[in-house]
């Protein structure tokens, strides 16, 4: 049995993702140069060329559950080799983005107990309090 991954089999977060970073996510075929050349794929939890894979089948919630968003620092090393030239640091990045957008409002969020607050990774809270503060 054969999957065929075209753009017509996009769920809305896959879409949004495609949208947010314009990269052609289903250009990618799984060579994993991305996790072999990234200096932080130990910390991830999700190695680079599965966070594709994960995005072409449709289960992108599972990304936006995840660190390995946060954990890319955009050092563009996974850029710099991919044959297909995905830029996989703006796609993390439109990944982090839809996960602020989810986000109540940290402001609100400061009434609570801090438990929450101590869920989300430290780079989510900063960005989130910058957005709310301008």
């Amino acid at each position: 049995m054969s999957l065929l991954l075209t753009p017509g089999t996009k769920d809305d977060l896959t879409r949004e993702v495609a949208d947010l970073c314009e990269q052609n996510l289903y250009a990618c075929y799984q060579c994993g140069k991305c996790s072999a050349t990234c200096p932080l794929s130990f910390a991830m939890g999700i190695l680079p060329h599965q966070v594709l894979r994960l995005l072409q089948l449709g289960h992108g919630e599972r990304l936006v559950a995840s660190q390995a968003p946060w954990v890319c620092v955009g050092c563009m090393s996974c850029a710099a080799l991919c044959p297909k030239g995905l830029d996989l640091s703006r796609i993390m990045e439109a990944l982090r983005t839809v996960r602020m957008r989810r986000l109540e409002s940290p402001l609100r969020t400061t009434q609570r107990d801090g438990k929450w607050l101590a869920t989300l990774p430290q780079s989510a809270v900063v960005a989130a309090m910058r957005k709310v503060s301008r």
